[in-house]
């Protein structure tokens, strides 16, 4: 029984790292709202090293449609254009020689779609990633069962709370599908 719990507490940490994950790639898909989480993963060449925005500017959001990025050092305005311009983002930076400001346009119905099949996209990942943790899970119990360190009935209860806790997750995933699709299409 004490290598089951730790099987099922390995499962349910992979499980809780999986939604995570998906939850940090959901807040860099755009629902028409400013987000200073659209420029997680964008680096800037400054200093002569690659650095996120966080690192070289204070990063705000005025309104719900625009971002402003004052850096702490105005040299690196044209770094920052350019690196925004060479991500995929699809954003116009704009210049006042103090601050940059990203506007971000309200969304197409077609370009809503578009994102709602990325999103989809990355639940089914998600959902992908927690049934190779069950899998895993699955083939501990097996091998707990073939060196006789729990019976035939302890490895099928076993296998079927192992269900359990991944269709619980694959639950809580769709929950945060649902609530992004409906922030994507909400207008």
């Amino acid at each position: 029984m004490a290598e089951f719990s730790s099987v099922m507490s390995e499962l349910k940490a992979q499980n809780q790292k999986t939604i995570e994950a998906l939850q940090k790639e959901l807040t860099k898909i755009r629902a028409g709202k400013a987000s200073v989480q659209l420029l997680d993963g964008i680096k800037v060449s400054a200093y002569g090293q690659a650095s996120p925005f966080n690192q070289i500017a204070s990063l705000s959001t005025p309104d719900a449609r625009t971002i402003v990025i004052a850096p702490w050092d105005k040299s690196i305005l044209g770094e920052i254009e350019k690196a925004i311009n060479q991500s995929d983002l699809g954003l116009n930076p704009q210049s006042d020689g103090k601050v940059v400001r990203l506007n971000i346009p309200a969304l197409t119905e077609e370009r809503r779609k578009d994102l709602v099949k990325l999103v989809n996209k990355f639940g089914e990942e998600a959902k992908v990633s927690s049934r190779q943790h069950r899998k895993v899970a699955n083939e501990s119990v097996k091998a707990m069962e073939k060196s006789k360190e729990c019976s035939e009935d302890d490895s099928k209860r076993y296998q079927d709370e192992i269900q359990k806790e991944t269709d619980q997750c694959v639950s809580q995933i769709d929950q945060i599908l649902e609530k992004k699709t409906k922030d994507v299409m909400s207008i």
